[in-house]
């Protein structure tokens, strides 16, 4: 049967393959309905002449219609080419976009099909469509992800490589992951032209204008997924082999930085995250406010935790609307020094828990503020009854360590009889509301112990600060120079050294910002900054003495 229409799109095929054109062959490939008539037509054609139990003709008359190299043999191959192209006719004629699950293993097929083809030298004209399939890819797997009903036949376990993920869970996503990441690696290790992978103009070469493309599919499904550790070689191949990030266009930069952000943020790198946050946050188009919302909450929370608050113009933009109701309350626990407070704020029955819960922020607030709202209460409490020092006398400024326990204990007890719409931290040591209904616990007797608790105490109240307690968290703000002084244990008093000529305040109590900024360089891993050179790593010799000196 004639195949009129197949035959004029394998003609275009094989003209596109000749000049090399990437960007048109993307358009003339497409895999996603609704399609237009003249694909239509080819679709009833390849039915009616090549079916699906028929797969030879298919592929012989591919074989014989495009060029199998360029250049009468002397060329690079297409063949890895031609036989991803007659896996693309076998999905185009037999996908059921109703059925989502054959779908997704049809896409991850044809996917699948294009590596050789990536790494032959038809690389390069293949390379924008692989893109194009790798994004549809991530969008499909992240969607059946949600829909366990419709996957739950296909999950399986499967020991990976790797400590604390061997024997997780292969889903959808992460399997669709590790597909894009081989390609991606095909990007990443390129070797012709230049091996700075920069050409004269200053611009990637080769495959390698890819690399933050497929980067960028890979660390959306690996972050869906939660497998920092897949996300983490991605960062590593980048660091080692990629061209600098400057010269990829700013949508690449701007989506590569957030998930490199997202990733030390995760680490408890959060110098590093906000400096990656913050580039991402001034490269982002205006009118992305979606994309820079995202940015801006990891932004906020890394520098809330090294100390830097978000100002009130900020939360002015249109971006940051109704940021301000969930970061505002934190703040201003942190600042006025109230451990009480800012416990009632992250606790996990909070109506905002979920919403940090959700951005995966909560853990690293409530794990690292601590030390900040210790440092605001030191703080305020030498405002209010430290010694000021006398420079006649040479008697240093000092605040009495008791005071300090006075006052976080008065704002404990304050805590707990405080009114609030959440239950405190404390909450196993309150008395049960009167419309609380008893838990009913029939199989029990009154008199039941567990074997494991035989002889342990009640706990009778929450734990207020003890002076060891105060003294711990005083040494541990010196040590980590948020505290300009030493500790008296015996006289049970913080001094502060080196106020002569200055307040004691700013020098007793640096900015902690600053502290932490002089102390970090701004290098981050992940991010290549600088141009690569052709020799490899450059050792100085200079220096080196003679063997067996």
């Amino acid at each position: 049967m004639a195949t009129p229409t197949l035959d004029i799109f394998l003609a275009e095929i094989g003209r596109l393959m000749r000049e090399k054109d990437g960007a048109q062959m993307q358009n003339y490939l497409l895999y996603e309905p609704p399609w237009p008539p003249s694909y239509e037509q080819m679709i009833r054609e390849l039915r009616q002449t090549y079916p699906e139990f028929n797969k030879a003709p298919l592929e012989q008359k591919c074989t014989e219609t495009l060029p199998a190299d360029e250049d009468d043999g002397q060329g690079p191959s297409f063949s890895a080419f031609i036989t991803f192209l007659h896996k693309y006719f076998a999905f185009i004629r037999d996908v059921d976009v109703g059925q989502l699950v054959e779908t997704h293993d049809k896409l991850k097929s044809l996917l699948g099909s294009s590596s050789q083809a990536l790494s032959q030298g038809s690389g390069l004209i293949i390379l924008p469509t692989v893109i194009s399939i790798s994004r549809v890819l991530a969008r499909l797997a992240i969607g059946l992800d949600k829909r366990p009903d419709l996957v739950a036949n296909l999950t399986r376990r499967e020991a990976t490589i790797g400590g604390d993920e061997a024997g997780d869970r292969i889903t959808l996503a992460e399997g669709s992951a590790n597909l894009i990441r081989e390609n991606f690696k095909k990007c990443a290790s390129e070797r012709s032209g230049n091996p700075s992978g920069v050409d004269n103009a200053g611009r990637p070469e080769g495959r390698r204008i890819g690399i933050y493309l497929m980067a960028n599919v890979c660390l959306k499904l690996f972050f869906h997924c939660r497998k920092l550790r897949s996300a983490e070689q991605i960062f590593a191949i980048i660091y080692q082999q990629s061209p600098p990030l400057r010269l990829y266009p700013a949508a690449q930069r701007v989506t590569y930085l957030y998930y490199l952000g997202r990733y030390h943020f995760a680490n408890n790198h959060f110098f590093r995250a906000q400096l990656a946050l913050q580039v991402a946050y001034n490269q982002c188009h205006q009118k992305a406010l979606k994309q820079r919302r995202l940015i801006l909450i990891y932004l906020i929370a890394a520098n809330l935790i090294l100390g830097r608050f978000p100002s009130q113009s900020l939360y002015q933009h249109a971006a940051t609307q109704g940021l301000a109701s969930h970061f505002q309350p934190i703040c201003r626990a942190i600042t006025k020094g109230d451990n009480a407070s800012f416990r009632n704020l992250i606790n996990i029955n909070n109506k905002f828990s979920a919403w940090f819960l959700h951005w995966r922020i909560l853990l690293h607030i409530s794990n690292r503020c601590e030390v900040l709202i210790w440092r605001s209460l030191a703080r305020r409490t030498f405002l209010i009854a430290g010694n000021q020092g006398d420079a006649v006398s040479k008697r240093a400024p000092t605040l009495d360590l008791q005071d300090l326990l006075i006052l976080a204990t008065f704002l404990e007890k304050r805590g707990l009889r405080m009114k609030s719409e959440v239950v405190g931290t404390n909450s196993l040591f309150l008395p049960t509301p009167a419309d609380t209904p008893p838990v009913e616990e029939e199989h029990l007797s009154d008199d039941y112990v567990d074997p494991d608790l035989v002889g342990c105490e009640e706990p009778s109240g929450p734990d207020l600060p003890t002076m060891e307690t105060v003294e711990a968290m005083i040494a541990s703000l010196v040590a980590q120079d948020f505290l300009h002084g030493f500790v008296s244990h015996g006289q049970k008093r913080f001094a502060i050294t080196g106020a002569k000529t200055s307040s004691p305040v700013q020098v007793g109590f640096p900015n902690i910002w600053r502290t932490i900024s002089a102390k970090t360089d701004n290098e981050v891993p992940g991010w290549v900054t600088k141009d690569r050179r052709t020799g490899g790593t450059v050792i100085h010799m200079s220096g080196a003495r003679a063997a067996g000196s």
